[in-house]
């Protein structure tokens, strides 16, 4: 991570690059992204809110040394006002994702068993049972139809809210706080007031569950708040961030039943070869631009060198996974989708102590999506031109607003 000439940051600091809140469409990439990516490995930015500038880390290698490094701190942004793309600050004071080890290791402690391989397969069975209970559903009502509202968004809610814990009747009511949470088009004053809600729900939630001896979610951290292991700030904080995260499924997914039903061959492919199917996911992972600019800064506790360029002190620093998944020393030809990629180390559920605690789940529910929907619907194809297909405005997570099909 460290070259053997360091910049002097008093006298060649790179410019300052204002990177606006782009409202993309498809899977196009991010051209801001693009050109800070040829203009360095390590750049300057400034996003639409929040204060100052950030770094912005671009390259695989680095991408990876940074996240794993324990001199960039997650903790140190609680309070302090990091441009960001939101317009409000979506964590928690005690969330995970905004801790640092050891206390950051003991909170993931508390529900790892819950997304374990063997965790996710618990609820295996029972997600392939709800999403054929969908596609039933489409399949009973007739072409056309909207794929994000009958199955892309109704799917992982109800596998989320499964893992969780959070009961069935409160599904829509959990979809709509995560919507305005995860959007800068409401405003912060909206968003804010969802995250509040959410938070009141989950705290009654962990508070009935401090017995519980379940597996879910809520029950592990119900369970650890009665065991004195978290405090209940934490566990409320952890369970929003969860909850949040598989959402982000419907985002992933949809953008990529939009490359199967617009690259013909894509999709032929996985109808002939079944046996790729699990491999091609994490091709179609590692391609969707899956996010909107950059996720979670971290703050450098002492000066690193990245690249011969000192990070000062109290520096906020960003990384961009999308870049480091496009990083051509490590994925020859990456802006081509090629199912027969292997290995394909891809960071697009993070690295380092942050990985993606979700990330399992994720995959699984992206595997019975196309597994059960090619197989199921063989005539599947898109409803309008692609032209016609819209998108999420103002959204932090990239996916169709809808997804007209026929069969």
């Amino acid at each position: 991570m460290t070259d053997k000439m360091t910049t002097d940051v008093t006298a060649t600091l790179p410019p300052i690059r204002f990177w606006p809140a782009l409202d993309l469409t498809a899977v196009d990439f991010d051209p801001v992204l693009a050109e800070l990516m040829r203009e360095g490995p390590v750049t300057r930015i400034a996003l639409p809110n929040g204060e100052g500038w950030a770094w912005l880390v671009t390259r695989y290698d680095d991408v990876r040394a940074v996240t794993n490094d324990t001199r960039f701190s997650r903790k140190a942004v609680m309070g302090r006002p990091v441009t960001r793309l939101a317009p409000h600050f979506i964590p928690v004071a005690g969330a995970v994702g905004f801790a640092d080890p050891p206390d950051h290791t003991r909170l993931r402690r508390s529900v790892t068993t819950a997304f374990t391989a063997r965790g996710v397969e618990r609820v295996r069975a029972k997600s392939q049972e709800l999403l054929d209970g969908l596609v039933d559903e489409l399949l009973r009502d007739g072409p056309s139809a909207d794929l994000t509202e009958r199955i892309l968004a109704p799917f992982p809610i109800a596998v989320i809210c499964e893992l969780m814990g959070v009961p069935p009747r409160d599904q829509e009511r959990m979809h709509s706080w995560t919507d305005r949470i995860l959007s800068s088009s409401y405003g912060a004053e909206v968003s804010e007031r969802a995250k509040d809600e959410m938070l009141a729900y989950f705290t009654d939630l962990v508070r009935e569950r401090r017995d519980s001896t379940s597996e879910d979610v809520v029950g592990l951290l119900g369970a650890a708040v009665g065991r004195g292991e978290l405090t209940e700030e934490e566990a409320v904080g952890l369970a929003l961030l969860i909850q949040i995260g598989g959402e982000a499924v419907t985002n992933n997914s949809g953008q990529m039943f939009y490359l199967l039903l617009t690259r013909p061959a894509l999709r032929e492919r996985l109808v002939a070869e079944p046996e790729l199917r699990s491999q091609a996911i994490d091709e179609l992972i590692r391609y969707i631009p899956h996010r909107s600019a950059v996720g979670l800064s971290r703050i450098a506790t002492e000066d690193v060198e990245v690249r011969g360029v000192r990070i000062r002190e109290g520096d906020a620093v960003y990384v961009s996974y999308l870049a480091a998944n496009r990083d051509p020393d490590v994925f020859p030809d990456p802006e081509r989708i090629d199912f027969d990629r292997s290995p394909n180390p891809h960071v697009s559920f993070g690295h380092g102590p942050h990985y993606c605690v979700g990330g399992i789940l994720a995959k699984m529910e992206s595997e019975l999506l196309v597994s059960t929907l090619l197989d199921r619907l063989p005539g599947l194809r898109l409803a309008v031109p692609p032209s016609e297909v819209p998108w999420r405005r103002g959204a932090l997570i990239r996916g169709p607003e809808a997804l007209p099909v026929t069969w």
